[in-house]
C-alpha cells in the first residue's frame, strides 16, 4: 500500500511538473520565437532614453508606459499577417505616435535632443544600409 501511495504521488507530481512547464512556454511564446517581450523592449528602451535625456523619474514612469503601449500595438502588428506595406506603414503611424505622446512628457530641450538622437539614429542606419549594399554589389557573384 505505502508503494501504491509513492507511485501515485511521483506519478502525479511529474504530471503537475509537466503542466506547468507547458503552460510557462505557452505563457513566454515571443521569448520562444527568439523575440523580445514588449516589456522588455520597452524596459530598455525607456532606460536608454532615461540616461540620454537626463529624465525625472515622474518623466521615467511616463515614458516606460508610452513605450509599452507603442510596443504591445507593434507586436500586434507585427504577428498579424497583413501585408509588408500596410504594416511598415502601421509601424511609421505607430513611431509618429509615441513622438507626439513624448512631447508632452518631455521639455523642449529633451524634446530637441529626443528629435536629434533619432534622427542621429536614422541617419546611422540608412549609412550601415548603403555599406552593406555597396559590399554586396562589390562581390563576384
Amino acid at each position: 500500500m505505502k508503494k501504491l501511495t509513492a507511485y501515485a504521488i511521483l506519478l502525479l507530481s511529474s504530471w503537475a511538473f509537466s503542466l506547468t512547464a507547458a503552460h510557462s512556454q505557452e505563457k513566454d511564446s515571443s521569448a520562444a520565437r527568439g523575440r523580445w517581450t514588449p516589456e522588455a523592449v520597452a524596459d530598455k528602451m525607456t532606460d536608454k532614453i532615461s540616461r540620454e535625456l537626463k529624465l525625472s523619474k515622474a518623466q521615467t514612469k511616463e515614458i516606460y508606459a508610452i513605450n509599452l503601449d507603442i510596443e504591445k500595438k507593434s507586436e500586434n502588428i507585427k504577428l498579424s499577417k497583413k501585408n509588408n506595406a500596410k504594416s511598415m506603414s502601421e509601424l511609421n503611424a505607430l513611431n509618429n505616435e509615441r513622438n507626439q505622446r513624448f512631447k508632452t512628457v518631455l521639455t523642449a530641450p529633451q524634446y530637441k535632443k529626443w528629435t536629434d538622437w533619432t534622427l542621429n539614429k536614422q541617419d546611422h542606419l540608412e549609412a550601415k544600409i548603403e555599406k552593406k549594399k555597396q559590399k554586396k554589389e562589390g562581390q563576384p557573384q
